[in-house]
């Protein structure tokens, strides 16, 4: 489906930006402020509105990911095996505890209070920041994982880890001593990422092979009718397919539509419970490794970053684009709307 509207510009580019590979980035549940993890072993905390980088923060390796508390400190995990938090005012920083490989998510649950990390070394950790410094007090508990860790999303209580290997385990974090399912990708090829659907009742999940899959929690017979998968970011070329990984999924936090980012540059949004493309935006200079919808979702913050799936070679620099959402690229249609010809 293609929009009758012209390809608006990229965005506004954040000044700073980091200077290697960009992990990750997200906006602050209370403001315009927006967090980025980084390859060149910083956590850059902006505000995306002034476009003024508000502070930068050393770490020990390479940062893959981060998460905001609130907006005087945050999370990150770090490739040194280290879990910290980053108190922004203060431009200091405390180790939470330790995996025993890279960590390679992180997510803050305000439902339990606890920060949850995924690892290289097949565990997942549950942490209280309110604990003493120190692994001993504030460790959790420490949950085995068929595999490595590549992706966590929450919502509300229900937290969905994706592995290598295809694994998608749920939990609810009232309970995490197993499980609530255990499941299996219903996409042939590694996982990227995975997203919960903002009204709790799914999930969607994107691999490296062009497809994103939408998931639902409820295990009935009418629910699992209702799940499907779609292609997207692929482009036919001297009559064969080529296909890009699907890095970023993120969903608009009002109408509950969604943006994917590809390593084609791309940045799409969709219409899941209608199965529609509404918009693409138009192309940014490398491959689009991150995305994040501004709590009100008027700010779309997307990061241009070589994510190396054709090896070493010369790219574009890192950068980030926040742009303005107009409503137009993100309201559902009515079933019945017909696209202008």
């Amino acid at each position: 489906m293609t929009s009758v509207h012209p390809p608006p510009v990229p965005g506004r580019e954040l000044s700073n930006p980091p200077t290697d590979g960009i992990s990750n980035l997200r906006f602050s549940n209370h403001s315009d402020n927006l967090l980025v993890s980084s390859w060149d072993k910083t956590v850059r905390l902006y505000d995306a509105s002034a476009n003024v980088l508000r502070g930068e923060f050393m770490h020990g390796g390479p940062v893959l990911d981060c998460c905001f508390h609130d907006d005087s400190s945050g999370f990150s995990a770090s490739a040194d095996n280290k879990v910290r938090r980053i108190m922004f005012s203060h431009g200091k920083e405390e180790i939470l505890g330790r995996h025993d490989a890279p960590v390679r998510c992180i997510e803050y649950s305000y439902a339990a209070g606890q920060v949850i990390t995924g690892s290289w070394d097949k565990t997942l950790k549950c942490w209280d920041p309110r604990g003493a410094s120190g692994q001993e007090r504030t460790l959790v508990g420490t949950y085995p994982q068929p595999e490595r860790v590549y992706s966590l999303s929450l919502v509300g209580n229900r937290l969905v880890v994706a592995t290598a290997g295809r694994h998608v385990n749920v939990y609810d974090l009232r309970n995490m001593s197993q499980p609530e399912q255990r499941r299996e990708s219903s996409l042939k090829y590694q996982t990227r990422c995975v997203r919960c659907y903002p009204n709790g009742t799914g999930y969607a999940l994107s691999s490296v092979e062009g497809r994103v899959a939408m998931e639902f929690f409820d295990l009935s017979e009418a629910s699992q009718a209702k799940k499907y998968a779609f292609k997207c970011h692929r482009k036919s070329e001297a009559g064969r397919d080529i296909v890009y990984p699907v890095n970023a999924i993120a969903f608009h936090p009002v109408y509950g539509t969604f943006a994917t980012g590809g390593c084609d540059g791309f940045v799409n949004v969709w219409d899941g419970n209608n199965k529609k493309r509404l918009y693409q935006y138009s192309k940014y200079p490398t491959s689009v490794a991150a995305l994040s919808f501004s709590r009100d979702g008027r700010l779309l913050a997307v990061a241009s970053s070589y994510t190396f799936e054709e090896g070493d070679k010369a790219h574009e620099p890192d950068a980030i684009f926040v742009r303005s959402v107009n409503e137009i690229e993100v309201k559902p249609k009515p079933k019945n709307f017909a696209e202008p010809k």
